[in-house]
């Protein structure tokens, strides 16, 4: 019901396009000229298009409207999870042991030969 008011919508706002673009800007109508006397005279379309501006104005805010409370009170759909992925389990992170260190050696932290370390100035 929702898709099929959504296109009513959209028609009545097509045509209210339209119409506000059939309208001369000084208000005059259609200006396809014509008899004064005719049918569709200068003022009888002036007369027309106001009218059909003011109810299909009106028709689109009523449906704007509707249509709001409508997707208001539809309710949360349901979340898809059909293709959400799961987490891998990860082990805790952890720091790396140290290596241990060899007993009756020197711990390599400085080179044993100072000639390869450049001078800081």
């Amino acid at each position: 019901m929702f898709a099929f008011l959504l296109v009513i919508h959209a028609i009545i706002a097509a045509t209210l396009v339209t119409v506000i673009l059939m309208q001369r800007s000084e208000g005059g109508g259609l200006g396809m000229g014509g008899s004064p006397s005719g049918l569709m005279s200068a003022r009888g379309a002036a007369d027309f298009l106001s009218r059909a501006t003011a109810v299909l104005a009106t028709a689109f805010v009523g449906f704007s409207i509707l249509l709001a409370v409508l997707a208001a009170t539809r309710g949360a759909p349901a979340i898809d999870t059909s293709l959400a992925r799961t987490p891998a389990t990860q082990a805790p992170i952890t720091q790396p042991a140290p290596a241990p260190v060899p007993t009756g050696a020197a711990p390599a932290t400085a080179p044993a030969d100072n000639s390869a370390v450049p001078l800081a100035r």
